[in-house]
């Protein structure tokens, strides 16, 4: 049909919200920034927006995936690799909650 978009062509979006523990927001985001962000960007994903939410001890980000690997065969070789398990100390220790959620674009 002309004009419209196959769901397989919308670009998929997860948005990730962690809320951190109490006191560790900043040190996270430099961690997050200095392992997490280049590894995922490494792999394939793409991360165009990121926040701290300093009122919520919030960190926000949105993420999706342009590789050639399904979204899951992605995100499972990210935790997978040798660069992700030598984080040490891991930024996750961090993390008091976590949620994920996938987003399709609106048109």
């Amino acid at each position: 049909m002309a004009g419209k978009i196959a769901r397989s062509e919308l670009m998929r979006e997860q948005i990730r919200i962690y809320t951190i523990n109490k006191g560790g927001l900043d040190q996270f985001v430099t961690e997050w920034n200095e392992r997490i962000r280049p590894l995922r960007e490494k792999l394939g994903f793409v991360i165009p927006a990121a926040w701290k939410v300093e009122a919520t001890n919030q960190f926000v980000w949105i993420q999706r995936y342009e590789g050639n690997q399904s979204w899951e065969e992605a995100d499972q070789a990210y935790f997978a690799s040798d660069e992700r398990k030598s984080f040490n100390p891991d930024p996750a220790r961090l993390i008091a909650r976590m949620e994920q959620y996938y987003a399709d674009p609106v048109r």
